[in-house]
């Protein structure tokens, strides 16, 4: 007897290593390659490729310099650059200037003053530049520009996810041994966040022709890789999630102050009167938001609520609430992680994409409006929602609703994470649905443990 009790543990402990194993490689996958990829504290393990990738290529020399198309690819699955849209900077390492842009200004001149006749567009040692705006001259405009600076992710759309434009530098080298490499990147998207590294010279990009019969190829590329780090971004969360269900009357709300409570003292209640008041949802330049007062003070609230469970099937309602009065979301994104998001059977008023970074794990998806339907969240206020359901196959093998296992392991909108409540607020089942007709409770067991060592 002895002997079967042992073996039987044994053999638990061996079931319980290998269902470990696979948890333990992918942490030291992890691990791996945080510390490999460039500027480690931006690993995201939700999109650990994710970047954007600034590539310059060298067209044409002129009498002194070059002519290079440069061209910024957001390769992030799910975060893209949203309105007032992109900033990006640079060092010359020598006097070079610009002497003009085609889908693109700086945003100074700088001093030209030694120039005479022909004034360069900009002769700043550290140019800033931004796309231009929708419905410029056809003149100034160049492919894949022209977008007010917004980039969709590389997830929801790949056509919508570059931006180009056309650079003439002078005072620079003329081949590719006397051209210096700008250094010191810098990206603003809209806001802080991202980390460039250095120029690098890599492969020249080969271009095929219109009829695809011939190739080409720049004179010289190289690329700027720039990585997001949400830690960079803000010091507090940007939004918040809270949970309900169909069998719980409580709903588990946003934790108190989960974004920080810094504009608790200019919040404007729901009912307020200033809300009438004009220009109230025009932005300001220095993206000061104008929040609704709440006990999270979070711009965003996800709300999960598992509403209804059926045989073979199980279904939640999910519902995302703006609370700022001064910003609207074009091409948001919603990214959950939940053990059965592998087996999704529809997804009702939102567009849905499973994301597998690591090919061995299917739990993550991403949730994204409908084009000209709801892919625009608006400002705070009676339309400053979007809703949609999500219809998901049970695993018999698996599936509970026991220990908080209907609701999401993380919550990602517009790729910066969402504080969740702490596990242990989260909707239990009601007792009588956790206990059989035969079970004990853990303090009955306990009571007779303790009776039977007394004897």
């Amino acid at each position: 007897m002895f002997h079967k009790k042992l073996s039987f543990k044994r053999k638990d402990y061996s079931q319980h290593c290998q269902l470990l194993f696979p948890l333990a490689k992918l942490t030291f996958f992890a691990v791996v390659l945080s510390s490999v990829l460039p500027h480690a504290d931006a690993f995201d393990p939700l999109d650990p490729f994710g970047n954007i990738t600034i590539k310059w290529d060298v067209m044409s020399w002129t009498p002194d310099g070059y002519v290079a198309v440069v061209t910024m690819n957001n390769f992030q699955m799910y975060r893209h650059i949203m309105s007032p849209g992109w900033t990006l900077g640079w060092n010359w390492p020598k006097k070079e200037v610009i002497w003009s842009i085609v889908g693109a200004q700086t945003t100074e001149q700088g001093d030209c003053s030694k120039f005479k006749g022909n004034v360069p567009h900009c002769c700043k040692r550290d140019p800033v530049l931004v796309d231009l705006l929708p419905g410029v001259p056809y003149n100034q405009q160049f492919s894949n520009c022209c977008k007010g600076g917004v980039l969709a992710s590389w997830g929801e759309d790949p056509s919508e996810s570059v931006s180009s434009f056309q650079i003439s530098v002078g005072l620079a080298g003329t081949s590719n041994k006397t051209v210096k490499l700008p250094k010191n990147f810098t990206l603003l998207g809209p806001g802080p966040g991202y980390t460039c590294g250095p120029a690098k010279i890599v492969p020249s990009t080969v271009f095929l022709t219109a009829d695809h019969r011939r190739k080409t190829q720049a004179l010289m590329t190289w690329n700027v890789t720039c990585t997001y780090s949400q830690f960079l971004s803000s010091k507090y969360p940007s939004c918040c999630v809270s949970f309900s269900t169909f069998y719980n009357d409580t709903i588990t709300p946003c934790p108190s102050c989960a974004c920080g409570c810094n504009h608790k003292h200019n919040c404007i209640m729901g009912d307020s009167e200033k809300l009438k008041r004009k220009g109230i949802n025009t932005p300001r330049k220095n993206n000061e938001p104008l929040l609704q007062c709440t006990h999270h003070m979070c711009p965003i609230r996800v709300h999960w609520h598992v509403k209804l469970n059926y045989k073979d099937y199980w279904r939640v309602k999910i519902a995302i609430t703006n609370f700022n009065y001064r910003q609207n979301h074009t091409h948001w994104t919603l990214v959950a992680q939940h053990p059965n998001l592998n087996n999704v059977t529809q997804v009702f008023s939102f567009d849905y994409k499973p994301l597998v970074p690591y090919q061995s794990i299917n739990d993550t998806g991403m949730f994204y409006g409908m084009k000209f339907y709801n892919d625009l969240l608006m400002e705070a206020g009676p339309s400053g929602n979007v809703q949609s359901e999500v219809l998901m196959q049970k695993d018999k093998n698996t599936f509970t609703l026991k220990s908080g296992w209907g609701f999401p392991r993380r919550v990602y909108f517009n790729g910066d994470e969402c504080k969740l409540p702490p596990p242990d607020s989260y909707p239990i089942l009601p007792n009588s649905a956790e206990k059989g007709p035969f079970s004990f409770s853990n303090t009955a067991i306990c009571t007779i443990l303790m009776i039977f060592l007394t004897w």
